[in-house]
This record gives structure tokens, C-alpha cells and sequence, in this order.
């Protein structure tokens, strides 16, 4: 159920170009945006993930273009569906209204910085960071370092009054809200009940099954209380289905549907760290018995694993995960360790799908080749490299 809900079975067809991206973002409910770059960024893994033909360019287009998607905070920083656009308004007026503490220090202090800022959009048209200059001698840094200007372009964009209009590169560009929202897009502000009943519809929408917290934290637009409540109620109307899994403690939910269209598995994926299925890693224990760190953010020297590990999904259950890096002056993807989970013999069967995955996220990486530096258990590094070099001469130029 959890992976049918993240087009991760591999049963579900999406339309080709473009469309399919729209229709990947509009079932998943968002897509998370992130920087790290050393293979490609999260958001265009996870639409490779599910889209086979997938091009960036896409995703540029239906923000840029046909305004069917737009950027804002779900969990984190995220592509969303424009069509969802009024379920963030009131997160958006709670960011005007009863902003941190640190917000309102802040506005008092410099809130002629963000009038001058919109000031200047409304004159010039979209803008990014980079056209405002920082006080002489200002050094970069941190968010609390940032130029008074590029603070002032994420307060806004946070209050709602900018919307990113593209990205150009990974920089984004700022216009006014109603410059940016199409003509026919309802952005009224919903009651507390519609919010809470989006809330979870959206969120279970994408996770297929979850519990309480986790619905929650999917897009963090009302509160734990709210949800609670709703939940009791959508499940007095047979509209959501509570139940218990196994030995596992809480209560999960999920739609009738999802309980009536549950399929065999049968797919290898190389899923990003941000991932919709990954992200919550407490539910990916529970569910999967898959421990999972994401260790960028921890010291190199208390590193188990690496800097940017991948998970590695083979017929619903996690079969290991690697380390990677494109080198893309070189064309190579490195794999610079390559771990199968403890207790995982089925080699035989899973290498030759696992190495025509690694073959297409090489060229997904725009690499040619694939080089293995560790690979555990050892004995099977010769039979994948082998592999996957025939994988790879398959996919051709």
C-alpha cells in the first residue's frame, strides 16, 4: 500500500513528457526540493524515479509555464500542486500574523528593507537575490548572515505576498503573488474543517497508510489536534479505514480503496534520501525494518556509511544502499560503497534488475560509466560490474 501510494510498485503508467510530471506531483502531493548536488538533486530524482522519460526541463515548464505547479513549505521546501494553492494560505497568513519572536524582531528592525524589496519588483519584474547588492563589507554565510535583501525575499515569499516565479539554474526568482497565480486558481482561505480533511486526504494520498503523527508531519498545515479529530470523524463516516498492523503499537488509516487495490511488487528502484517513502524514518523502520540515516549533515569522521547514501528497493523490501557520486567532467558514477542489508542472500535474482537500475541512474546523472570502489559482501562485485557494463552498452548513446 505504501508504495503503491508512491508509484513506487510498479504497476502505475504515467503519461509521457510533461504531463506525467504534473500527474506524478498531483498524485504524490509534493515533491521535496532540495540542494546537494553530488548526484542529481532530489526533486528530479524523484520524478526519474517515476517518470521513465523524465527531463528537467518538465518541471521548469509546468512552474515557469503552465503554472500547474508552485514552490512552497509542505514539510519542507517543496513542489506542490497548483490547484492546492488555498490550503496554504493560512500558513502563510500565520506567518504574517503570528510570526517567531525572531520574525518580528526582525520586521521591526529592517521592514523598510522588505517595502523597498517589493517596491522594486513591482517596478522591475521578477528578480532574484543576486540583483540586490549587500551593505558594503558584508561577508556570506549562514541564514543569519544573509543580505537584509535575500532575508527579505524569503520573509515575503514565506508571508505570501512573492511567489518563486521560475528557477533559473537552482536560483530562484521572485515576482508578486498576483502576478503569479493564474486568473482562474481559487485562492479563498478554507475553514479549519475543509484545511484538516485536505490535510489528511493529501497526505494519505501519498503515504497509502500512516499514523496520526506521520499525517501530520506530511505537510505541517494544521496541528496534531485538528488531525486527531478529523480522523475520528472520517472514520465515523467510513470514509477512512483504522487499523492495526501486525505487532506494530498506534493506529494507522488509510481509504477503503487503498486497502482494495493492493498488488505484488515487482520493481528495483535507487530512491534519493528525500524521497516520499524515505523521508519519515521512524515510519520507514516501522514498516520496512530499514534503519536509515541520512549522514551529509554528520561529521565525515563519525560517518558510518557516507556522505550521500542511496537506498536500494527490490520487490517491496530494502536490499541495501550506496554511496554515490557523479563525476561529471569524467562521465562516471561513483559508487564509492555499495552495502546489501545483513540477512539479504537473494543475489541470484536481484542483481541483474538492480544493475539496469544503476545503468539508467548513471545516464540519469549524464555518466557513461559506472566505477565500484567497495562493494559488501565482496563476492559479488565482479558478476555486477559485468553486469552493469552490459547494461549500460544496452541503453547505447
Amino acid at each position: 500500500m505504501a508504495l503503491r501510494a508512491q508509484i513506487l510498485d510498479g504497476t502505475q503508467r504515467l503519461s509521457p513528457g510533461m504531463e506525467g510530471v504534473a500527474e506524478a506531483i498531483g498524485h504524490l502531493g509534493y515533491v521535496q526540493i532540495d540542494t546537494i548536488s553530488v548526484v542529481e538533486r532530489a526533486h528530479h530524482h524523484v520524478l526519474w524515479t517515476r517518470c521513465p522519460e523524465y527531463d528537467a526541463r518538465h518541471l521548469h515548464d509546468l512552474q515557469a509555464g503552465e503554472r500547474r505547479i508552485f514552490e512552497y513549505w509542505a514539510h519542507a521546501m517543496a513542489y506542490l500542486p497548483m490547484t492546492d494553492y488555498r490550503y496554504f494560505v493560512p500558513r502563510m497568513e500565520r506567518m504574517r500574523d503570528h510570526g517567531p519572536a525572531w520574525l518580528s524582531r526582525w520586521q521591526a528592525e529592517h521592514g523598510h528593507i522588505s517595502d523597498d524589496v517589493l517596491a522594486r519588483i513591482r517596478a522591475e519584474g521578477p528578480l532574484t537575490s543576486a540583483d540586490f547588492d549587500p551593505p558594503p563589507g558584508m561577508k556570506r554565510g549562514t541564514w543569519w548572515d544573509w543580505k537584509p535583501a535575500k532575508r527579505a525575499l524569503e520573509i515575503l515569499f514565506w508571508q505570501g505576498h512573492l511567489m518563486i516565479t521560475e528557477r533559473r539554474g537552482f536560483q530562484k526568482v521572485y515576482d508578486l503573488t498576483e502576478r503569479v497565480l493564474p486568473a482562474d486558481v481559487d485562492f479563498t482561505r478554507p475553514s479549519d474543517e475543509e484545511l484538516a480533511r485536505f490535510h489528511i486526504r493529501r497526505a494519505l494520498g501519498g503515504l497509502g497508510l500512516a499514523r496520526a503523527k506521520e499525517i501530520r508531519d506530511t505537510f505541517h498545515v494544521v496541528g496534531q489536534e485538528a488531525i486527531d479529530r478529523t480522523l475520528e470523524a472520517l472514520v465515523a463516516e467510513d470514509a477512512l479505514v483504522a487499523l492495526r498492523i501486525g505487532n506494530l503499537e498506534h493506529t494507522y488509516y488509510c481509504t477503503p480503496a487503498a486497502l482494495e487495490r493492493t498488488t505484488d511488487v515487482d520493481a528495483t528502484r535507487i530512491l534519493s534520501p528525500f524521497d516520499g517513502l524515505i523521508i519519515q524514518r521512524d515510519r520507514l523502520r516501522r514498516l520496512f525494518s530499514f534503519e536509515y540515516t541520512i549522514e551529509c549533515y554528520v561529521p565525515a569522521s563519525k560517518r558510518q556509511y557516507g556522505y550521500f547514501v542511496l537506498p536500494i528497493l527490490w520487490q517491496g523490501r530494502f536490499i541495501g544502499r550506496m554511496d554515490t557520486k557523479a563525476e561529471r567532467a569524467r562521465e562516471r558514477l561513483l559508487v564509492k560503497g555499495l552495502w546489501f542489508e545483513p540477512g539479504f542472500d537473494d543475489y541470484e535474482r536481484a542483481l541483474p534488475g538492480f544493475a539496469a537500475e544503476l545503468a539508467r541512474f548513471a545516464r540519469f546523472n549524464a555518466c557513461r560509466t559506472v566505477e565500484f570502489t567497495k562493494v559488501v559482501p565482496t563476492g559479488h562485485k565482479r558478476r555486477l560490474k559485468s553486469l552493469v557494463r552490459q547494461a549500460l552498452a544496452a541503453i547505447g548513446s
